[in-house]
């Protein structure tokens, strides 16, 4: 146990939905003063509302399980499993309801974007600022200035406020500073989706030289085949509780199989007031079906209802192959419809003609939009699970097979002969 540096004991973690917190403020103390004096003067009286008890919400329940120096451990859950809260308690942001937490080791959290960071400071600033947060000393954090700011790629902006900064340059900074300031303990929420491709196969590297230096890290993603690559370790997490700890192949194969069989097809309504009735595919006889052939013609329907008016609206729907990868985005401005009003049920529709998806599972994420808005609307995570199998084409000798990849880029070939050629 002498290397273990990550302990968790029956870990429970409770919140109380429509629970106010018991602070006043002097603004709403003075209202409500100012209210009762007025009901005393005019003679009315209010009966007091006997509100409902707070439904309890058990973010996480019973959770135990050990981490040792120099493992990389991914965090694995659908939307909801308790993976931030679980990541916020070992970041020591919250406190756990039950149980306990033991950490050996100073602790590097990465959670939200640009997490410690001062708006009105410059990046030169924050570095210094957040480290000191860290726990670094001066001439720690100085040894490590110039490498934080060539993998973060900010020389150029270094010296400017980080309020000026894009999302991407906010948390390559952030990043830079928590992975090269030395802590013993790594943690990173999924916030690299922020950042570009290159940029995210950088972080990968630099968690692996981390934990190959015996640092250990902790990493949230929903990028299946960002988790098989870095981890050597998994925790599959389900409403709250610890479902299975294992190797990362084992648990991703668990998560996967689970999630394209568990809430598909599934209304969902949003605090917005949009409602995912439902997302089918359509084969040619427009009959709902999530078996399909490859290189046949289908449709994806994308069924809404809108219970308050929502203007200026747009569909995007992301497809994933069965580690997790984004193999392609529909996007409905993007195919030429007009943003539209969203009131009452209204179908939004795309042809998928000779569907080029190579055979496997996949599973459709939808959201809903607003063009320069920034917003999601609607985020309908793994709306649709489906499957696409093996077909010959063009009397073809054999039949294209998962094997191949995940898209057909060529819709023929062709083979020209030269006889009694001189070059």
């Amino acid at each position: 146990m002498s290397n273990v540096v990550v302990q968790v004991e029956n870990l429970s973690k409770r919140y109380r939905l429509g629970e106010q917190s018991q602070q006043t403020s002097l603004k709403s103390a003075i209202s409500d003063g100012m209210r009762s004096l007025q009901r005393r003067l005019t003679g009315r009286s209010q009966r007091r509302r006997t509100s409902s008890q707070p439904d309890e919400f058990w973010a996480l329940h019973d959770v135990s399980f050990d981490i040792r120096q120099g493992d990389r451990v991914g965090i694995v859950g659908r939307n909801g499993a308790g993976k931030s809260t679980l990541l916020k308690i070992l970041s020591r942001i919250t406190e756990p309801s039950q149980g306990e937490v033991r950490l050996r080791g100073r602790v590097a959290s990465l959670l939200e974007v640009g997490t410690g960071f001062h708006p009105e400071l410059t990046g030169r600033e924050n570095i210094f600022l957040n480290g000191a947060i860290l726990g670094m000393s001066k001439v720690e954090i100085q040894r490590k200035f110039d490498e934080i700011v060539a993998f973060a790629e900010v020389e150029r902006f270094l010296d400017t406020p980080v309020k000026r900064y894009s999302s991407g340059m906010y948390v390559r900074l952030a990043f830079a500073v928590a992975a090269h300031l030395e802590p013993e303990i790594l943690i990173v929420d999924e916030v690299l989706a922020v950042g570009d491709v290159q940029f995210q196969t950088k972080c990968l590297g630099k968690m692996q030289d981390v934990a190959q230096d015996g640092r250990t890290v902790l990493f949230v993603s929903h990028n299946m085949a960002a988790v098989r690559q870095l981890c050597t370790s998994a925790i599959l997490l389900q409403k709250g509780q610890l479902i299975m700890v294992g190797t990362g192949e084992q648990v991703v194969s668990r998560f996967l199989s689970s999630s394209h069989t568990s809430d598909a097809n599934v209304r969902r309504i949003s605090p917005y007031g949009i409602e995912l009735v439902e997302a089918t595919l359509e084969d040619a006889d427009r009959q709902p079906t999530r078996s399909l052939v490859f290189n046949r013609d289908y449709t994806l329907r994308i069924a809404l209802k809108g219970h308050e008016p929502l203007m200026n609206c747009g569909v995007v729907v992301n497809v994933f192959d069965s580690v997790g990868t984004l193999v392609s985005t529909l996007c409905s401005t993007e195919e030429g419809v007009a943003p539209f009003t969203l009131r009452d049920r209204l179908d939004v529709t795309f042809d998928l003609p000779r569907l080029p998806l190579f055979p496997g599972e996949y599973r459709a994420s939808v959201y809903i939009f607003r063009p320069n808005d920034g917003i999601a609307y609607l985020e309908a995570e793994d709306a649709m699970a489906f499957t696409v199998h093996p077909a010959i084409i063009k009397d073809a000798m054999w039949a294209y097979g998962r094997q191949h990849g995940v898209f057909r880029l060529s819709q023929s070939a062709s083979v020209m002969h030269y006889e009694n050629c001189v070059y």
